[in-house]
């Protein structure tokens, strides 16, 4: 009977044992989905363009694909790419990081030139084939996504393998999910409200839909420049921070010296923070500036 009592014990102290890594195998997920969240703005600002024009009954299932593109890029593509360069040459992922920093910057610099210069070259019509749609989306989704994917796994190179793993695959879908969640919600934003402005039971109901109505451009306005601010933070912050690991510490050492300016945690982070994105802002535009008369080449060259 003593034996049957240890055993129970024993099972009590594996299950406690199972349920404490869980928790902490959650902790560090959560973690490294915070520390990702800023790189995934951008996709919230983006994503809505990819719809416009689309009939209302069909924005949501466009956007599912979508969602489900991202996910198969971050999975199926992404992941195992990831943990194959850490597993055989970890040193690359600095590197990489550098790379997809750069791009980040690069991107925010283009629209920085774009609301002061206006765009290089005249925007495209958005296809109306869903299947154009989607393939277009995703493809843009997976530089973004393998960027979200790296910076998390910096975040876990520390854990055992398994937990790499499991961290990575719920920091996939937590970021995924909350992203095309966030953009479907706000592509029916309009649609909410123009059903309160039209059949609203009272006046204010009615009020508030035409409010919602008209403040729906100014909200994706909005979405956009955090969508820029974001990336020209994130980007440059990993840039700096992996252009240090590789040998070379001017913009990391700037960051820290702006982050030591105040001796508040709150005004630190804020400042280094700005340091951040002025370098982003700084070498993207830079980077814009320089890819432009070769983009018009480019588009000259395959115009003739």
């Amino acid at each position: 009977m003593s034996g049957f009592f240890a055993l129970l014990d024993d099972i009590a102290t594996l299950a406690k044992l199972t349920v404490s890594t869980i928790d902490d195998t959650a902790a560090v997920a959560v973690k490294a989905s915070a520390k990702v969240s800023a790189a995934a703005v951008d996709d919230v600002a983006a994503t809505p363009q990819y719809v416009t024009g689309i009939t209302p009954d069909r924005e949501l299932p466009i956007i599912k694909r979508i969602t489900l593109g991202s996910l198969r890029n971050k999975l199926l593509i992404i992941l195992p790419i990831g943990l194959l360069l850490t597993a055989v040459a970890p040193v690359l992922l600095p590197v990489a990081l550098v790379i997809g920093g750069t791009y980040l910057c690069f991107e925010g610099g283009e629209k920085i030139l774009e609301s002061f210069l206006g765009p290089d070259h005249p925007s495209e019509e958005a296809p109306m084939d869903e299947a154009a749609i989607v393939k277009r989306a995703v493809t843009t989704d997976f530089v973004l996504s393998t960027e979200i994917m790296l910076l998390a796994l910096a975040e876990v190179q520390e854990e055992s393998s398994v937990r790499r793993v499991v961290v990575l695959v719920t920091t996939a879908l937590l970021i995924t999910f909350a992203v095309y969640g966030l953009v479907g919600a706000l592509i029916k934003i309009d649609d909410a409200g123009a059903h309160l402005a039209g059949r609203g039971r009272t006046r204010a109901l009615r009020s508030l839909g035409r409010a919602v109505v008209s403040s729906a451009p100014s909200l994706f306005t909005g979405i956009g420049v955090v969508g820029t601010v974001a990336m020209l933070w994130v980007g440059g912050h990993i840039l700096a921070v992996n252009l240090a690991k590789v040998g070379f510490d001017p913009l990391h050492r700037a960051i820290e010296w702006a982050g030591e300016l105040a001796h508040h945690s709150v005004l630190s982070w804020v400042t280094g923070t700005a340091m951040s994105c002025f370098i982003g802002a700084a070498i993207g535009t830079l980077l814009a500036l320089a890819w432009r008369p070769v983009h018009s080449a480019l588009a000259g060259r395959r115009g003739l």
